[in-house]
């Protein structure tokens, strides 16, 4: 449950709170989106770790695994792994490129929002009493 819970409060706290302090304080928007996207970077990262040792801690039989809810939350785990994945692989680029912008930009807010679903419901499946 706390790898679920780092994964969910990383994301919030990134999204919610860092991102926009860092576009409401910095002088430059430049300045602000680079930081933003090496934080980005860091978070997709960070999503991949925490959601392989989700999936390694689903299969090593651990207790909290075992409800019908839990086992229905391996599938978001993977799908918040793989929104991770491909926003720092094929969006991100595109977007610090500044390749149309809007669109990638929107796409890749769009993924991490989806990501944050994903996590949310992992975490609250695995924190419910059984």
């Amino acid at each position: 449950m706390w790898l679920a819970a780092l994964w969910w409060g990383s994301l919030t706290a990134l999204g919610f709170w860092l991102v926009p302090t860092l576009f409401s304080q910095l002088p430059a928007k430049a300045q602000a989106g680079q930081a933003a996207a090496a934080l980005f970077s860091a978070q997709s990262m960070a999503a991949a770790v925490l959601g392989a040792g989700l999936l390694l801690a689903s299969r090593s039989g651990a207790t909290r695994w075992h409800s019908p809810a839990a086992q229905q939350a391996r599938g978001f785990v993977l799908a918040g792994m793989v929104l991770a994945l491909l926003l720092e692989f094929a969006v991100a680029p595109r977007i610090v490129a500044r390749i149309d912008l809007p669109l990638w930009h929107g796409l890749g807010s769009a993924m991490v929002l989806l990501q944050w679903v994903c996590a949310a419901v992992v975490f609250w499946r695995l924190a419910r009493p059984r």
